[in-house]
């Protein structure tokens, strides 16, 4: 079967790295890709929205098969481009139409769905520029911390949470008045603030029937303890400890069957990832967020944790088979921590020439912001650089590999959080 992957970060380097292991692969193709890619596939230098020319590569190259890594060419539609032509329509595209990724593209679309199919999640109202002053007015009535969140994509970071009301009614105005994410922040979601455990939960739906992967956490702030900024992810662990049979089992009756039986009833065909973060309040799952594809730095935990073949089970997705599938996982555990460069997540510096990658040992590096130079050498290009991840009989085991690589791999300016999986070792 020929593949192209679509995505150039650490997800989809993890992604690529499990597809490749598949003796039901014949090529892989990678879009745009990264250097940490090249043993996995070939690169093609197309974006990940060039939707004309991906659709032309995949006739030339008899692509069989799609796998959209990240998220914004499925809000933009790309599942709904090959359908929507003659030519491509037969090629299997593992990823939500337009429809199905609202379910991450609008917080609002997504609070909204929850409420209609009785999912648990945080009470909630939403606020634009026609409602701004009403929405203040909440922000007076609601108990501290505050959580704010733009509609839209915001790469992450979209979420503001603080206990200080005066900041967060500025926050508000910031958003909505000033577009303070852009677009994305045109509507705000103002939701209740949920303490507990956070936990990310993955299924892969063929619109009927689904499998669960294995769970992970991620780490969000960017400074030891959970504190400073959020981020796209500085690390993450799996398996989850407190994401006993019990609790999966609420989550799976609550949540995920809920969810997948939606999404039918509204008349989406959901083909492909739904990422669920999920909180742990008093041993009960309530969702913070959907997502409409793998989570990132989690996918880099969550692969290597998959005994099964990749391709054969994405293979069935096309034509509602994943109920013949049983999916089996690997018994270890995985831990992966993000190298970033200095500054992020706000001003960074690119082009830094990374060294020592070779000296590593026991981990398995996931490029996700690299590039090469004209002189050959790795450079940072993002501010999330590169995924380590470990593998060994518990956290704390893989934990060892991780930080070991994380420490050897060098280049002007990097950072990491060391205390990855703080709560479980």
């Amino acid at each position: 079967m020929n593949i192209l992957l679509i995505g150039s970060g650490g997800r989809e380097n993890a992604i690529a790295w499990k597809l490749a292991q598949s003796p039901l692969l014949s090529q892989l193709f990678i879009a745009p890709g990264n250097p940490g890619m090249k043993p996995y596939g070939t690169l093609v230098a197309i974006a990940v929205d060039d939707f004309e020319n991906i659709g032309k590569f995949c006739i030339e190259n008899a692509i069989e098969m799609v796998v959209v890594g990240p998220e914004v060419p499925l809000v933009k539609g790309i599942h709904d481009y090959f359908l929507a032509s003659d030519k491509l329509k037969s090629i299997s595209v593992i990823g939500p139409d337009s429809k199905g990724a609202m379910l991450e593209g609008s917080k609002d679309f997504s609070k909204q769905f929850m409420k209609k199919y009785a999912i648990p999640t945080a009470d909630y109202q939403t606020f634009d520029s026609k409602s701004l002053d009403k929405g203040l007015a909440y922000l007076e009535t609601a108990k501290p911390p505050y959580v704010l969140k733009a509609d839209g994509l915001a790469a992450g970071k979209g979420v503001i949470i603080t206990s200080d009301l005066a900041e967060a009614k500025a926050t508000l105005y910031e958003m909505i008045s000033d577009l303070k994410f852009g677009d994305a922040s045109a509507k705000v979601v103002i939701e209740q603030f949920l303490k507990g455990l956070e936990v990310s939960v993955f299924a892969l739906s063929d619109g009927k029937n689904y499998v669960l992967l294995p769970e992970a956490k991620d780490y969000k702030r960017i400074g030891i303890g959970d504190t400073g900024p959020n981020t796209g992810g500085m690390g993450a662990v799996s398996p989850v400890p407190f994401a006993d049979a019990l609790f999966m089992q609420k989550v799976n009756e609550r949540i995920i069957k809920p969810t997948v039986d939606g999404l039918a009833k509204e008349n989406i065909l959901y083909k492909g990832f739904i990422f669920f973060g999920l909180i742990e309040v008093d041993n009960e799952p309530f969702v913070i967020e959907y997502n409409c594809r793998m989570g990132d730095p989690e996918t880099e935990v969550v692969m290597p944790r998959i005994k099964s073949d990749l391709v054969e089970i994405l293979s069935k997705v096309q034509n509602q088979k994943l109920n013949e599938v049983k999916i089996e996982f690997q018994p270890f555990a995985a831990t992966t921590i993000m190298l970033v460069a200095g500054g992020y997540p706000d001003d960074y510096q690119k082009g830094d020439v990374i060294t020592e990658i070779k000296n590593t040992k026991d981990v398995l590096c996931f490029h996700a912001g690299t590039k090469t130079d004209p002189n050959g050498n790795i450079v940072t290009n993002g501010g999330r650089v590169m995924a380590l991840t470990g593998t060994g009989k518990n956290i704390t085991e893989a934990l060892e590999k991780s930080k070991s690589a994380a420490k050897t791999i060098q280049w002007k300016g990097k950072y990491f959080r060391d205390d990855i999986g703080f709560e479980f070792v």
